[in-house]
């Protein structure tokens, strides 16, 4: 039996303890299929620490955040440290898919969100903006390279080329 069949959660569902040591507890709010993504993702990350720790290291911290294992606590959020996970969460998933595939802002604001998740779109859009500034995503509509701060309308989001 492993330190993880051990394990127990908190009664308010915020940690896990596990060999006598607190973790916090993922964000029960994210939905199934996005949830798995993201541990897909970290066990990628984690498998790569051994052979590559600097390229493995961001990898893992962005799906952690995600994940709301850290960061802001998810139970106590703040539009900044939104913000951060919303990035964060960006760049895990796109991370986690095929190199030519996109997202939509909202898988990010459902993850940060969870029912709540419209009331994120408009960050989630700005945090893109950032990000696409930065020539770390593109921001495409109908499969062409747009501006999000004057695209209407549903928009993808793509690795871009400072990725």
């Amino acid at each position: 039996m492993s330190s993880r069949d051990d394990a127990t959660v908190t009664e308010d569902g915020r940690y896990l303890v596990v060999a006598g040591r607190r973790w916090r507890a993922t964000d029960p709010a994210i939905p199934e299929a996005l949830r798995q993504e993201l541990v897909n993702e970290l066990m990628a990350a984690r498998r790569l620490v051994r052979s590559d720790p600097e390229a493995a290291r961001p990898r893992v911290q962005d799906a952690k955040v995600a994940l709301g294992e850290r960061g802001d606590p998810w139970w106590e959020p703040t539009l900044a440290g939104r913000r951060v996970r919303l990035a964060a969460t960006i760049r895990a998933l796109l991370r986690h898919r095929d190199p030519g595939a996109t997202i939509c802002p909202s898988d990010a604001a459902r993850v940060v969100g969870g029912a709540s998740w419209r009331e994120l779109m408009d960050p989630a859009r700005e945090v893109a903006a950032g990000l696409a500034r930065d020539d770390v995503i593109v921001v495409r509509q109908h499969g062409e390279d747009v501006d999000v701060t004057t695209a209407t309308g549903p928009i993808r989001l793509a690795r871009g080329p400072g990725w």
